[in-house]
């Protein structure tokens, strides 16, 4: 009888419950690393964006980068080099104008007193004037009255005095163009025995970012040097050409002026 109760139908009935007993924990075991992968996808997703935002805000200026680079003690040693630098070339842009060498004005009065031979009143405007052809011409009328020979004679030797100022002054700016760069091959020095020290004390790869703190520090002060160094040496050389110019005028026009005292003509 028992048999005949447990039929077909109750045999299905039981491969019923039995997949419903195993089916439930494998699907939830099925289930579970879905899940846990889109959650993880989702986090990563999330963790992406996070890192995203701060690459932006750590964007930082170029010249903040340099000055970082750079740091407290080339920053102000480049400047002091700058400062002197445009102070010592307004100074010889000054010094080296035509009305403070050979003006005109001086050499039409002085001629004219000389043709009208008011000689007393041609040494005071000479004497008075205090550019270099003032300088020279007085100094040779000065000497007039030992003979000619010696009047040329001073007012070369006066020439040589003020050329050998201009020149000295003119040569800081020669100075500046050699320390710049040799300031600039200091901190090169200095920011590649930076990154060797952070690879010679780090256990493990060191980070790029450590790293290009000492290359930073070692191009930036090689780049700010040859910017100093370049013009200076450029104004040199443009401004030693010009007094030499000016200078060999002087001589020309006050030897010029002087030649009618030659007894010898």
């Amino acid at each position: 009888m028992l048999r005949a109760v447990v039929g077909p139908g109750a045999k299905l009935a039981c491969w019923l419950l039995m997949l419903l007993v195993i089916g439930v924990p494998v699907a939830a075991i099925v289930s579970t690393p879905v899940s846990a992968v889109a959650q993880d996808g989702a986090a990563a997703d999330a963790g992406d964006a996070s890192t995203a935002e701060p690459e932006k805000t750590k964007t930082k200026s170029y010249l903040v980068w340099m000055y970082q680079a750079l740091g407290i003690k080339y920053t102000l040693a480049f400047l002091i080099i700058s400062f002197t630098f445009v102070a010592l070339l307004v100074m010889n842009l000054l010094a080296a104008r035509r009305d403070n060498i050979c003006p005109v004005h001086l050499v039409e009065g002085f001629e004219a007193h000389l043709n009208e031979k008011r000689y007393q009143e041609a040494y005071e405007l000479a004497k008075n004037d205090e550019s270099f052809l003032g300088q020279v011409l007085s100094a040779g009328l000065q000497k007039l009255s030992a003979g000619y020979a010696q009047a040329i004679e001073a007012m070369q030797e006066v020439g040589e005095e003020e050329t050998m100022k201009l020149e000295h002054r003119l040569s800081y700016i020669a100075m500046i163009g050699t320390i710049a760069p040799m300031v600039g091959l200091l901190g090169t020095v200095d920011g590649m025995i930076q990154s060797f020290s952070v690879i010679a004390n780090s256990a493990t790869s060191p980070k790029p970012s450590l790293l290009a703190e000492g290359i930073s520090t070692a191009l930036f002060t090689t780049l700010v040097g040859l910017l100093i160094a370049i013009p200076a040496i450029l104004a040199f050389g443009i401004m030693k050409n010009r007094i030499a110019r000016l200078t060999l005028e002087v001589g020309i026009l006050s030897e010029g002026l002087m030649s009618r005292f030659d007894v010898k003509k």
